[in-house]
């Protein structure tokens, strides 16, 4: 996927990211591009909320602290869906 990003997003690529989505899911996993509609991450982790107790914190906390688990070699999420974006060793755990 050719990437046309903003610069602040650009800045990610590469990197471990969290992607916060207005619904029931988080995302985590490497940023390798993305356009005006999706975000692609490799080495990702795919994870629905609504099949645990955790909170959607509580999570990312356990994510930053003993890494990422990915259960999909590659991923891409709407970006009308993001709600936030940031890089996974910005997490304050």
């Amino acid at each position: 996927m050719p990437s046309s990003l903003p610069p602040p997003v650009a800045s990610l690529v590469g990197r471990e990211v969290v992607l916060d989505v207005a619904g029931p899911y988080i995302f985590l996993g490497r940023l390798t591009g993305g356009d005006d509609k999706f975000l692609a991450l490799e080495d990702a982790d795919v994870h629905d909320l609504r099949d645990t107790a955790t909170t959607r914190e509580e999570y990312v906390i356990a994510a930053r602290r003993h890494g990422v688990a990915p259960n999909r070699l590659r991923v891409y999420v709407r970006t009308a869906d993001v709600v936030s974006l940031s890089a996974l060793e910005d997490v304050i755990a």
